[in-house]
């Protein structure tokens, strides 16, 4: 960080600062953030349910029971240094007290740290026994329209706060380069064991994107992200009832039982029509329906529609819309892929300016990759559109993205996240 960015707006700066990363992005963020007493942890690692992916009973919540994500996100994505099967005892031992003093350094939650741990197809493939359990299939292109780069690095390690700080102190102290975190010995590292391959930064939030908007790629001038959006293309997601429970997402048999499957993509955003041709009408229509914009059922960001965006109820009329209308929501498509009338998968993304373009990394929890498929399938809407993707004009949003990477990874539960093996035993 230099002069330059001393005018900057402190949650401007604190994005910065998480996106270069290493020590001087973590002095500066401490500077600018100035952050009260972060809490201990509260419970004993031991203490802590065994899925990772149990968050929501730790995050906040809002006036509506919508789960509120921490407003910063990091990702790290790892190369095991070994040549073969990750199977050294001390190895477990020195990982499991690197995460546990991540659990002991900060409470669970916004207000502290919440993390998981994934290992993706490639670490499993170091072993000659096949993976037990779970379908973990490598990533691949979901239409014919894409060409993704499909990630191939071992594991995967999801760190999220309200505080910028806190991410990067926890990167910090995983990489060997803290003594200390939050007051507490730093116990165990990831080095000689992983080293990092690519770290991918983002945010979610009411205001932040409006605050990030300036001068990033696929966004047009005249900062047109709205003030109350806590994401860039305007409007709110993650409501509670469009949002498979982590019940759901949970693989409930086999040696993995208690674990779940993230898929991940990395997603370009390209916001100019958006913005400046499409009226707000048309935006409204393509995110939600066209029944909730002539109906005028979204106010500002959609806080007002409390905790269901109410696609549930005109999804059965999906087909109708684009043939009669030529336009079909984005959630409307989306909420086709249903069970029991309850989705199937969990959402946690979030937005980024990586690389200096609005983007989004789309990470989704799901008891197996096939729910995603089968999820990403009707939000493409193909059998919406005489099953030609390539007429897609009205199609919700795709014309406004572009998928820069896939990546699938099993998130084990917390006693087998380090280095699991395909096929554990289980006690």
């Amino acid at each position: 960080m230099d002069r330059s960015d001393r005018g900057l707006p402190r949650r401007e700066f604190v994005k910065r600062a998480v996106a270069v990363g290493g020590a001087a992005g973590l002095a500066a963020c401490l500077q600018r953030e100035e952050p009260e007493d972060v809490p201990q942890a509260a419970l004993a690692p031991e203490e802590l349910p065994s899925r990772q992916h149990a968050w929501n009973e730790f995050l906040s919540t809002d006036d509506h029971g919508n789960d509120v994500p921490p407003r910063h996100h990091l990702l790290l994505a790892l190369e095991y240094v070994g040549d073969g099967p990750a199977d050294a005892a001390d190895e477990r031992d020195q990982l499991e007290a690197a995460f546990q003093t991540l659990e002991r350094a900060y409470k669970r939650g916004n207000e502290g740290l919440a993390f998981t741990v994934g290992y993706g197809p490639a670490y499993f493939d170091r072993f000659e026994s096949d993976l037990e359990g779970v379908e973990l299939p490598d990533p691949e292109p979901l239409t014919a329209l894409e060409d993704p780069a499909l990630d191939e690095y071992d594991a995967l390690v999801h760190l999220a706060s309200d505080y910028g700080h806190v991410t990067l102190s926890a990167e910090e102290a995983l990489k060997g380069e803290l003594e200390d975190l939050n007051g507490l010995a730093v116990e165990g590292t990831l080095e000689g064991v992983f080293e990092g391959a690519e770290r991918r930064t983002g945010f979610i939030g009411r205001g932040l994107p409006a605050e990030k908007q300036s001068g990033v790629a696929g966004i047009p001038d005249g900062e047109p992200v709205p003030e109350d959006a806590p994401m860039f293309m305007g409007f709110k997601s993650g409501f509670r009832r469009t949002q498979a429970s982590e019940d759901r997402v949970t693989i409930d048999e086999g040696p993995f039982a208690g674990g779940t499957t993230i898929h991940l993509s990395k997603l370009n955003l390209h916001l100019n029509q958006w913005y400046e041709q499409d009226s707000r009408e048309q935006r409204v229509a393509k995110m939600f329906s066209p029944t909730h914009a002539e109906e005028g059922l979204v106010e500002g960001a959609g806080h007002n529609l409390g905790d269901s965006s109410r696609v549930t109820e005109v999804a059965d009329a999906a087909d109708e819309a684009a043939r009669r209308k030529g336009t079909v929501g984005h959630a409307q498509k989306t909420a086709r892929a249903r069970e029991g009338g309850e989705p199937i998968v969990l959402r946690r993304d979030f937005d980024s300016t990586d690389d200096d373009r609005a983007g989004l990394h789309f990470l989704s929890l799901q008891r197996s990759i096939d729910d995603f498929v089968t999820t990403r399938t009707a939000m493409t809407g193909g059998d919406l559109t005489d099953g030609s993707v390539g007429q897609r004009t009205n199609n919700g949003i795709l014309q406004y993205i572009t998928v820069a990477n896939r990546a699938n990874y099993l998130v084990p539960p917390r006693e087998q996240r380090a280095l699991p093996e395909p096929a554990p035993t289980r006690d």
